[in-house]
């Protein structure tokens, strides 16, 4: 591999652990992007970035920067990406992938247009262990016919202490912004499936805290509970139900469980485990056996060392800058990174996707009605 340079944009973290998994990997982080230059150099210093600035187009025209990291805040992300794909550089993009539907529709359409670039989304639960066991489960049909996702989610407060990005609804935060569209995701990837109606709800429960009062108040949701139809025909169609919750009783902790119901028996993906119950096919009557399927050797029920970071994705992550590693390792004949090597992660099409089905269920909640999902693309 030849030495690929990453810009990185957006100091938090997510920034800190992310400089540390890619040189582990064998990356060389060149540059950082902040809002400011004293937030840009704080984290330059102390990451030993050798390059630090508040603009945007220093990042991107330097030579030794081949990939662009967007980080950042949301609202600034199709910015970014437009940019950096207009100029040649590979773009691997924060989730959520924009503000809404039109941010997401300009960031697929530049990638259109240089299909030679790579365009990832960071949804990296496809990259843990459990999850890529689970799908070749599904795949080889090991539960039979599928009818039902059940996925809960318990959080420690998204919220930090000063009041930011992260307290308002309208910049991007929120469960169903920063948790929901990974399961969304997720059951896209396990199924291969979208969701062609949606219904929901969002609250937010914790308005204000000792260090957030007064005029500003926190907006971006601490609740949410949705319902997805997937496609199929009504006898062959799948449910996804979720439940995220997110507040200061989970503090030192993260719990996700995700359980797929079929025919046969469940698929379980508890903490970092796979776990079947089944029985055996062609029998009503077996008895249901319980075995593991994959067995995770860390604790995925915490939050990465001090960061609020939860564990199941920093080693998805992990997992997707190995998959990274060999794409440019292992080069195709016609292009200097092979895209097989990163098939398995989240382009902006699956990253459109997601906003759409974002956007359907902030609607639902709103007319507590179902909704349907619209799809459509971005005109000329």
């Amino acid at each position: 591999m030849h030495n690929i340079g990453i810009g990185i944009f957006g100091c938090s973290e997510v920034t800190k652990i992310v400089v540390t998994l890619l040189r582990e990997k064998g990356f060389n982080v060149q540059a950082i992007w902040g809002k400011t230059k004293e937030e840009a150099q704080e984290y330059a210093n102390e990451l030993k970035i050798p390059f630090s600035t508040n603009k945007i187009d220093e990042v991107l025209l330097r030579k030794d920067v081949d990939f662009s990291f967007v980080l950042c805040q949301p609202y600034l992300h199709s910015h970014i990406v437009v940019k950096s794909l207009g100029i040649g550089k590979h773009v691997l993009c924060e989730k959520t992938l924009g503000i809404n539907v039109l941010d997401a529709q300009k960031m697929v359409h530049a990638s259109e247009y240089y299909p030679s670039l790579i365009n990832l989304v960071n949804h990296s639960l496809r990259f843990l262990p459990a999850f890529v066991h689970m799908k070749k489960a599904i795949a080889e049909n090991y539960i039979g016919e599928l009818s039902l996702i059940d996925v809960t989610v318990k959080i420690s407060t998204l919220i930090h202490d000063k009041f930011d990005w992260l307290c308002d609804d309208h910049q991007g935060s929120g469960c169903l912004n920063l948790i929901g569209s990974h399961v969304i995701d997720l059951c896209h990837f396990l199924t291969g499936k979208k969701a062609k109606r949606v219904h929901g709800i969002i609250k937010t429960f914790r308005h204000k805290t000792q260090s957030i009062h007064g005029i500003r108040q926190i907006t971006a949701p601490d609740f949410c509970n949705f319902q997805l139809e997937l496609e199929g025909s009504p006898n062959s169609q799948i449910l996804v139900t979720t439940n995220i919750q997110s507040n200061d009783g989970y503090r030192n902790g993260f719990e996700q469980d995700v359980s797929i119901v079929g025919e046969l028996g469940n698929l379980k993906v508890i903490g970092g485990d796979l776990i079947c119950i089944r029985r055996k096919a062609g029998d009503d009557n077996a008895d249901y056996k319980e075995e593991k399927l994959y067995v995770e050797i860390q604790d995925m029920r915490t939050s990465e060392s001090s960061s609020s970071i939860p564990r199941q994705y920093v080693k998805g992550m992990s997992k997707m800058f190995s998959a990274l590693k060999e794409a440019f390792t292992t080069p195709s004949s016609n292009s200097n990174w092979n895209k097989e090597s990163v098939a398995a992660a989240a382009n902006f099409n699956d990253g459109l996707y997601v906003q759409q089905v974002i956007e359907a269920i902030k609607k639902s909640s709103d007319t507590r009605s179902w909704i349907k999902v619209e799809t459509a693309t971005l005109k000329d």
